[in-house]
């Protein structure tokens, strides 16, 4: 997916609206959450997430979003080896010990939340325990970091090292991004990088940091629906995303479910 470089300061109306979206988005992705079962499948998935979207009169920016052909579900959903892209369909179920990635996103008023979870299906092995874990740390490894002052290698090198210290690979050709107005804006936020280096951080930038790991290597391929991305060597991978503001108080978890304080607990390293 490419998407338009312009970086946006938001005014703190602006961030209130887009907190407005992330609970809307969040609220979805507990409804997909829920609906992952042994036996449903990932159009089941995508249709718990629309019936919220559709509750609150919002849609999806996925949906119909340029690519080979108009993307065709409000929701990715991604299973064991699938990286992100996964398109939902009827045909393909969910069985007993898969891991399963969802990203959602929501637009509310003009503005664009969007959020990802990797869970596990009942009994699931030791490395896909372990790496949901991970994933799901260096996801917050990277949000201490959105602090003004700071750079976005800051918190690319933050979760490199996080995920590549325990073992994993972060993906090298899918990253992070900004959001607000558009789904996709500047700056680009690459999971791997060097301290010290690109954008300068400032209060009201907001984020979309989604650590994308994989097992086996960094490589990926594009299946044949011509969306989907896996794994090249057919390991597993997982995906955690939350859209953040940065404030002049530091990171602020814009996509939590109501007053959910935990996520900034954990960002702020309490």
């Amino acid at each position: 997916m490419s998407w338009d470089r312009q970086i946006t300061i938001k005014t703190p109306q602006e961030l209130e609206i887009m907190r407005e979206a992330g609970k809307i988005n969040a609220e979805a992705l507990a409804a997909a959450r829920a609906a992952i079962q042994p036996g449903a499948t990932t159009a089941d998935v995508n249709a718990a997430a629309e019936a919220v979207l559709k509750k609150y009169g919002v849609y999806s920016p996925f949906k119909n979003y340029p690519g080979p052909y108009p993307y065709p579900a409000s929701t990715c959903v991604s299973i064991n080896d699938e990286l992100v892209h996964g398109i939902p369909s009827k045909t393909r179920k969910i069985k007993e010990g898969d891991i399963v990635t969802v990203d959602c996103g929501t637009v509310y008023r003009g503005f664009v939340a969007d959020a990802a979870f990797t869970v596990g299906v009942g009994q699931i092995s030791e490395v896909a325990r372990k790496l949901l874990e991970v994933t799901e740390g260096a996801l917050y490894a990277g949000i201490r970091q959105m602090k003004p002052g700071n750079r976005v290698g800051d918190i690319s090198a933050a979760i490199q090292h996080y995920v590549e210290s325990r073992g994993f690979h972060v993906t090298r050709e899918y990253t992070g991004h900004g959001v607000g107005r558009r789904m996709h804006e500047g700056p680009q936020v690459p999971n791997y990088g060097v301290p010290g280096r690109g954008l300068l951080l400032r209060p009201g930038l907001t984020i979309a940091l989604e650590p994308m790991v994989l097992v086996g290597t960094w490589q990926t391929r594009v299946l044949a629906d011509e969306w989907t991305v896996a794994s090249a060597d057919g390991s597993l991978t997982a995906h955690f995303e939350h859209t953040i503001a940065v404030t002049e108080d530091g990171p602020v978890i814009l996509t939590l479910l109501g007053e959910d304080e935990s996520g900034q607990k954990r960002a702020s390293g309490i």
